[in-house]
């Protein structure tokens, strides 16, 4: 309830920006430029802006400050340019084609617009835009609509403000902003139009695989299911509601332009445990937890101190960048703390998997044990593979195919996200299966193998086997008499191991 409470909260405060109703309030702000949206508009598509409260540190002069609307087809150009000043005001550069201006002049009253030749279909209205002072408050106020009339004018549409006497007066700017923008009846992008029936469509994937692991779990005797094995379970149970929930979110902005707050909260919370559970299963598998060893190191304790906190961190992060605006001083600050300390998260759970794959490796040199710990040590490098493959392509593949991709197929890097990652538990689960063939449930042949099992890996019963095998291996010089009390090992309550002679 505490930690329910606490979310409720913070979203409350973020404003549930998450929307295609995006409302902006900016104060005293001096950036020389920033985004506010970025949608993909089909035939009938518009966009309407409504600026209020506007004011400024100082007087300027005309195209230092207003708002640009570019074109482009994919995420690329805005992702490379995202972060670089341009050298120039963006509102006097007449070389663009691709970029229509909407320069605020006060001392005539209006907003004067260049649209280049690409931009002539497009329909703005009013045709003239006005710029209304308050004569009591000083503030400025406008607004207009643009319309999509033209099947040539579709495209990913960036929508951004510049403020060009920043590096030349400080000048200091306060609004508020509210944006909308629609697809016909439905307030998603072009590329999101088929997420809520691909998140439901992967919910009821997940589920049903949830389903068909549980029966294989109660199909098997309760001494080859571990509680690992539960473990995954819930994991993929929490992932099928993680989807639903999405979906949901997803549904309620295609029909109101911004979710309702209870979804949002359930999802948020499902993602939080969805998200930490991973992290810790991976964790858990890796270190060879109740396959190989049922206590964890003073390392791999460590790392999950170290995983668990940051994971959270992470997951708030990426709340905060859902739920604020693009355009937010904070915005791209919360994205960077979110992908930094997701990237360290990944990192570290790869130290597991080495630390096993060593042991593994040291253990397949002892007499006994060779056939055995290959055999795990042949598991153990499969999952690390698994491992990179899924960190690889769901952080650098995914992300280069966002950028990529057509806008109106912006759906196809979910798509893959969800897909690999389906891949990666039906692999996982069926490597680390409950069935008596795997090597995990192979039996030790050798005494010294299944004592260092039950009873650990000690300095003393390191003595204490060495001793024993020493004994094996000597000559017999006495009679069978003196052989029932030599080398007998008498361990007192001081713990030191005695030889009776």
């Amino acid at each position: 309830m505490r930690f329910s409470s606490i979310l409720w909260t913070l979203l409350l405060c973020l404003g549930w920006t998450h929307a295609r109703k995006h409302h902006l309030v900016v104060s005293d702000d001096s950036r020389f430029s920033f985004p506010i949206s970025k949608f993909g508009f089909y035939v009938g598509g518009f966009l309407d802006v409504n600026l209020t409260h506007f004011k400024m540190s100082n007087t300027t002069p005309v195209d230092y400050l207003g708002f640009t609307l570019e074109r482009s087809l994919s995420r690329a150009v805005y992702s490379l340019d995202s972060d670089v000043e341009p050298r120039s005001c963006p509102l006097s550069v007449r070389s663009n084609e691709e970029t229509m201006t909407l320069s605020l002049d006060f001392p005539s009253g209006k907003v004067i617009k260049y649209v280049p030749k690409e931009f002539e279909s497009l329909r703005i209205l009013p045709s003239e835009i006005p710029l209304i002072q308050d004569p009591e408050t000083g503030f400025f106020s406008t607004t207009f609509r643009v319309i999509i009339d033209s099947v040539n004018q579709q495209g990913l549409y960036g929508f951004y403000f510049h403020n060009c006497l920043t590096p030349l007066l400080s000048t200091k700017v306060s609004f508020d902003l509210k944006v909308t923008e629609m697809n016909g009846e439905s307030y998603l992008s072009a590329g999101e139009m088929p997420l809520p029936s691909l998140y439901l469509f992967a919910s009821i994937l997940f589920f049903i695989s949830g389903v068909l692991w549980v029966i294989v779990l109660r199909k098997n005797g309760s001494e080859r299911v571990f509680r690992i094995h539960w473990i995954m379970a819930a994991l993929v149970f929490l992932k099928s509601l993680s989807l639903f929930f999405h979906g949901v979110n997803y549904h309620q902005i295609e029909i109101h332009g911004i979710h309702i707050e209870s979804w949002a909260v359930l999802y948020y919370i499902i993602h939080l445990l969805k998200g930490g559970l991973l992290f810790f299963t991976i964790v858990l598998i890796g270190s060879g937890w109740a396959f190989i060893k049922h206590i964890l190191s003073d390392k791999e304790k460590r790392i999950f101190m170290i995983v668990l906190p940051m994971q959270i961190l992470a997951n708030v992060a990426y709340i905060i960048v859902e739920e604020s605006e693009e355009g937010d001083v904070n915005h791209n600050y919360w994205k960077d703390i979110f992908i930094l300390v997701d990237l360290i998260c990944c990192g570290a759970i790869f130290l597991p998997v080495v630390w096993s794959i060593r042991h593994l490796q040291e253990s397949s040199g002892t007499d006994g044990k060779a056939s055995i710990s290959l055999e795990k040590l042949k598991l153990f490098k499969h999952f690390y593979i698994m491992v990179v493959c899924y960190i690889y392509f769901t952080r650098i593949i995914i992300y280069l195919l966002k950028i990529t991709v057509p806008f109106k197929y912006e759906w196809l890097d979910e798509t893959f996200l969800e897909a690999a990652t389906f891949i990666f538990f039906v692999s996982t689960g069926y490597k680390f299966r409950p069935a008596s063939n795997n090597p995990y449930f192979s039996v030790p042949t050798d005494d010294y193998e299944i004592e260092e099992v039950l009873v650990g890996k000690t300095a003393i019963n390191e003595q204490v086997i060495n001793r024993i095998k020493q004994k094996d291996t000597m000559p017999l010089l006495q009679d069978d008499d003196s052989d029932d009390d030599e080398g007998l090992i008498f361990i007192p309550e001081s713990g030191k191991p005695e030889i009776l002679n």
